[in-house]
């Protein structure tokens, strides 16, 4: 299957928040970021597996089991389900929220997913 590539715009506020992440002073902060890049990833099977990538590497450093085997997880079906379009839209990506569920997005990304 044929993908269109991260627009321009996604990709430089998905590369700003994955900064942001590795920037953030405390461990929320992290994690929103992390999430809110999730979200913008989520219709791309490479960015998708990405945002996976820096949430497990938080969960490791940050030595949570569960979001350590969450992730494991979300790094199997990320990519796939990306490239198939089976993802639930606006899922934070977090091993706390059940894998399948959809969420609301946030005006701002939703803004700009619509625009893209």
């Amino acid at each position: 299957m044929t993908r269109r590539p991260m627009p321009p715009t996604v990709r430089s506020v998905f590369a700003a928040e994955l900064a942001a992440a590795r920037g953030a002073m405390t461990s929320e902060a992290r994690w929103e970021a992390l999430q809110r890049a999730h979200i913008l990833s989520q219709p791309w099977p490479w960015p998708h597996t990405r945002a996976h990538a820096a949430m497990f590497g938080v969960a490791w450093r940050e030595r949570n089991r569960s979001e350590i085997w969450g992730q494991v997880v979300r790094l199997l079906v990320a990519a796939p389900g990306s490239a198939l379009g089976r993802y639930p839209e606006g899922n934070t990506g977090r091993a706390t929220v059940p894998l399948t569920r959809p969420m609301p997005v946030p005006a701002d990304l939703a803004a700009l997913l619509a625009d893209s």
